[in-house]
């Protein structure tokens, strides 16, 4: 009998599953996919490993299958896959842990409780994460649903690195910095060491870009900053999140255009970005391939708050060894990769641009003084593993 370890990431409207089974010390993927259209042509795809189909399953056009009945079909089908062997557990992705939450922790009522208490820091994503764990818990109460945090890995930073300039009592009821992608930093984190050990040593910076981006500084693998703070629609410009903004930009909409928190919320989390910029698109794959003007200004107001963000992060670390690119576009997309180093060129960094397009883990030259890696992130995994740990040593953070 192998043990397994399943994982869920739960969005809006998706629910995204791994199967992980104990092989030795190690974990492997079994099947991944996901549950898409929760409300409106619901759609499930399991597959191998290598990619091969293992089950798929619609729904029709309008019916809103929502996240308890995608989780009931999902765990039908996951009996169905592990046969003979034993889950262990579900490891959940949870964005927010707010002050009470380090490290992961084993989800019952109290606990549950208490994370819904961090929806406001976190509107777009904690009620989603948190809908499977309610259900399971109700479904089946004898597995142990373990939830791991997106802000715990920054827990680490400076206690300076986590203050706003704010009375001492906001600060000390949890309006501080948080970060997030937490998960993403520290999967890279655990694979620096043996793929750039010097980089592992010394001081990084992170790029995790996707639809959610943001940067971390790590001074030996270790969280010292990065450009998400209260909430995740801080920093970088994303897909449809504004990134940093003037807060009396915030004052303004609502003095002056009478615009209610709910209205403003819906502009910086679901308008903006690349997708108000461009007025066309918040996906970076189409912006690079239009000949429209305002795609390239969204691209290029991407690369600037980088390149700004960059330098910010550097002088947080006083310096920089390495720099590393991770998320869905920073891996996948050479020319993001290419213009990034090309503006930090005055770090040091110098690209090598065959290394860059052909796949390489390295895509620095040999004569560059600062490293460049591009190293897939993996936060399954990373949650599986957390899982697996907590539940074989009973480690986990108590509630405040």
């Amino acid at each position: 009998m192998t043990n397994a370890i399943c994982v869920l990431n739960a969005g809006s409207s998706s629910i995204k599953f791994s199967l992980f089974a104990e092989r030795g010390e190690n974990l492997g993927a079994v099947v991944r996919g996901q549950v898409e259209g929760l409300f409106t042509a619901p759609r499930f795809v399991s597959k191998a490993p290598n990619g091969a189909l293992n089950s798929e399953k619609s729904w029709p056009e309008g019916f809103a299958l929502g996240h308890e009945g995608a989780l009931d079909h999902l765990i039908g089908h996951l009996r169905s896959v592990l046969a003979g062997d034993r889950l262990l557990g579900i490891g959940h992705r949870v964005v927010h842990g707010g002050l009470a939450y380090t490290r992961p922790v084993l989800v019952d009522a109290e606990v549950l409780k208490v994370l819904e208490s961090f929806v406001p820091l976190a509107p777009l994503h904690q009620p989603h994460n948190l809908t499977p764990i309610r259900r399971a818990l109700e479904r089946a109460p004898e597995l142990p649903q373990v939830a791991c945090f997106d802000t715990s890995f920054h827990r680490s930073a400076p206690e300076v690195a986590q203050m706003f300039a704010l009375p001492a009592e906001l600060h000390e009821a949890g309006v501080r910095r948080y970060g997030f992608h937490g998960l993403s930093y520290e999967y890279i984190a655990s694979r620096l060491p043996e793929i750039a050990p010097r980089a592992a040593e010394g001081r990084s910076v992170v790029l995790h870009l996707g639809n959610g981006a943001s940067m971390c500084a790590m001074e030996a693998g270790r969280s010292i900053a990065s450009t998400m703070g209260f909430t995740a629609v801080e920093g970088l410009p994303m897909g449809t999140r504004c990134g940093s903004i003037d807060p009396g930009v915030i004052l303004y909409l609502m003095a002056q255009k009478e615009m209610d928190a709910r209205a403003i919320e819906a502009l910086i989390y679901n308008r903006s970005g690349m997708l108000g910029v461009s007025g066309i698109s918040s996906d970076m794959r189409t912006l690079l391939s239009s000949t429209e003007p305002r795609a390239a200004l969204a691209v290029d107001l991407f690369l600037y708050r980088i390149r700004r963000e960059l330098g910010s992060l550097c002088a947080a670390l006083g310096g920089v060894d390495a720099i590393v690119f991770t998320g869905g576009i920073g891996e996948n997309a050479p020319l993001i990769r290419s213009r990034v180093c090309r503006d930090a060129a005055w770090l040091g960094v110098e690209i090598d641009e065959a290394a860059n397009t052909t796949g390489r883990s390295c895509i620095s030259s040999g004569g560059s003084r600062v490293s460049v890696w591009v190293i897939p992130t993996n936060e399954e995994l990373m949650i599986a593993r957390h899982t697996r740990r907590l539940l074989a040593n009973g480690e986990q953070e108590e509630t405040p």
